[in-house]
């Protein structure tokens, strides 16, 4: 009886797991479609994305049957989820949607691992050759040359990268964290509305932009987040670090399908060096646990 119960459980997992980086991914797309269409500017998706997440988490969290646990008021972490929305957002008015995707979760794990050492953690000389090589990959990505991204662009994902980073730091402990991260959209959306006044003379939208905005905010963002939060417990750290390696390689071959992007070769080694390189800190940070 317990086998057969095991075995649904590993599928629900597994099957949550592919939705949730699927709808991770699909941010990159959602964002670089609105604007490649020129359907909205990147304030207003910003802002359209954090109000939409913030209703759809905020209707979540009310109607769920188990009671929300109070918690203090984090505007540092508002703060973050903020900047990591408005500079994705100005991102990818140039980026395309797979090398978006990579400088931000490259940027997020090398942040989250440059954390740990500061804290005192310690590399193993594997895990330094992985820290270095996805440097280098990133170094590489972005460094000139007629295949590179836009640097303006790159500059800006990266910095969503780091305040992504940090806000997950931000988050690490807290008693309930799908509420947590209700009340920081929340808070996130009068940044977002005073980043808009500031752009309003450039501000423009229209019924597929918006649409394309509120979908990215409602069911990308918020019930994605839900969906990976269902999951969580359910996966170890380092697989649940690990896991997350996939959504550049979704929003890449998302990008070709959908946006008709192409993977040059430049972006290709730059994601066996980046994602490789994470991969390889976070098996060493596993087998160091363990002992």
């Amino acid at each position: 009886m317990s086998e057969g119960r095991r075995g649904p459980s590993l599928l629900q997992t597994i099957a949550l797991t592919a939705v949730a980086m699927v709808a991770f991914a699909a941010n990159s797309l959602l964002c670089r479609l609105a604007l490649q269409q020129r359907g909205i500017d990147p304030a207003s998706f910003g802002s359209i994305r954090l109000v939409s997440g913030a209703i759809t988490l905020a209707l979540v969290v009310r109607l769920r049957v188990r009671p929300s646990v109070a918690g203090r008021a984090d505007w540092l972490a508002a703060a973050m989820l903020f900047a990591y929305v408005a500079f994705f957002s100005f991102a990818y008015l140039s980026l395309s949607a797979g090398t978006g995707a990579l400088i931000l979760f490259g940027a997020v794990q090398l942040t989250m691992l440059g954390a740990g050492l500061g804290s005192g953690e310690r590399f193993g000389p594997a895990a330094w050759f992985g820290f270095a090589l996805a440097v280098v990959g990133l170094v590489y990505l972005v460094s000139p040359g007629i295949s590179a991204p836009p640097l303006f662009g790159a500059v800006l994902m990266a910095v969503a990268g780091v305040a992504w980073g940090l806000y997950s730091l931000r988050g690490r402990g807290v008693a309930d964290p799908l509420a947590a991260t209700a009340r920081n959209f929340t808070r996130a959306v009068p940044l977002a509305l005073a980043l808009s006044l500031g752009f309003v003379a450039s501000a423009h939208a229209d019924a597929t932009g918006v649409a394309l905005a509120v979908a990215s905010g409602a069911l990308t963002s918020g019930l994605g987040y839900v969906v990976w939060y269902a999951v969580l417990g359910r996966l170890s750290a380092m697989r649940a670090a690990t896991v997350q390696l996939s959504v550049p390689l979704l929003a890449a071959f998302g990008g070709v399908l959908f946006l008709s992007e192409a993977i040059t070769p430049r972006l290709a080694a730059a994601s066996v060096a980046i994602l490789g390189g994470i991969a390889l800190v976070l098996s060493q940070k596993s087998q160091s646990a363990r002992r």
